[in-house]
């Protein structure tokens, strides 16, 4: 399976399980991956940010991307390679692809600052893993802090075959999205899989604008996946409604700091990870915290009864 620029649907962000003394509960990722595979997701990320991938080691990395490709039988698994070096990008990069993973995912380090650099370090990440493994561009400034416009986009697209997909979680990112379809509808852009996350928070209106899909994390993919859905069917009200619903949870669970643990906590509620646990360093949630995501669960499990745990 290799990933190409028709993706499309849902690919959860993947988070990784753990014991409460840190190490990696396997049973659990069974679980957890084989629901994601279960439901019918179109695919899946591993080792992003929210997976906790600089917490890991190589060898706990690999391991990861094996059993991902394993339990989605077939289905393309993006794995994050991003890395402060590209030695070590180039090592997870060309094991994970040994491994069967679908393409990688990369995110732009912190220190580059206009839009040359920008381009310059793709470009070099390319020499690096080679030109043959496709590859995702993560542009998520919120946490980066790199700024890249549309045109930086295209750049980078334009002078990679291999690059075929946006993870777009720009904030606020309707505009980009458009700019983007604008471009290839005047033929300046290749064709290019845009999928969105910023934990599904703007999905009903970043589908409308022609995002291909959701590559994130909610704690109900369900969800992600109704949306994805009423909206290519042309059922805007009906995924708008499913949407509201859900967005209290949605929002609680975009908190900076926090996210990680709420989405784990529900996660863990749902039956899906047998423990919350983060490997430290790591945030976790108060009593209060908790009762009120208990609290939000029960109202959203008034409307829908996946909820109902």
């Amino acid at each position: 399976m290799t990933l190409t620029s028709e993706a499309s649907g849902v690919f959860p962000i993947a988070p990784t399980p753990f014991l409460p003394n840190g190490e990696i509960d396997w049973a659990s990722v069974d679980r957890l991956y084989g629901h994601y595979a279960g439901i019918g997701s179109d695919g899946l990320t591993v080792l992003g940010m929210m997976g906790e991938a600089p917490k890991l080691e190589p060898a706990e990395s690999l391991a990861l991307v094996k059993r991902s490709v394993a339990l989605m039988q077939g289905r393309p698994v993006i794995v994050g390679v991003s890395a402060p070096g590209f030695a070590a990008m180039r090592s997870l990069a060309r094991e994970a692809m040994e491994a069967g993973a679908a393409g990688v995912m990369i995110a732009p380090p912190n220190t580059l600052r206009t839009d040359d650099q920008i381009v310059g370090y793709y470009a070099q990440a390319v020499d690096a893993i080679g030109p043959d493994v496709p590859f995702v561009i993560q542009d998520y400034p919120l946490i980066t802090s790199v700024i890249m416009t549309a045109g930086v986009i295209r750049r980078i697209a334009m002078a990679h075959p291999s690059c075929v997909m946006l993870k777009a979680e720009d904030w606020p990112g309707l505009e980009k999205i458009s700019a983007l379809r604008g471009f290839q509808k005047e033929g300046s852009l290749k064709p290019l899989s845009i999928m969105v996350a910023n934990g599904g928070l703007f999905l009903d209106f970043e589908m409308e604008r022609g995002a291909d899909g959701s590559n994130t994390g909610y704690a109900f993919p369900e969800l992600l996946q109704d949306v994805v859905r009423l909206i290519k069917a042309g059922k805007r009200d009906a995924a708008h409604d499913i949407f509201d619903v859900h967005l209290p949870l949605l929002r609680y669970e975009q908190q900076p700091g926090v996210g990680l643990a709420v989405r784990k906590y529900v996660l863990m509620r749902r039956g899906l990870i047998a423990h919350e646990a983060q490997r430290k360093p790591a945030a976790g949630l108060s009593p209060l915290a908790r009762s009120e995501v208990d609290y939000l669960l029960g109202r959203l499990a008034r409307h829908d009864a996946r909820a109902r745990l």
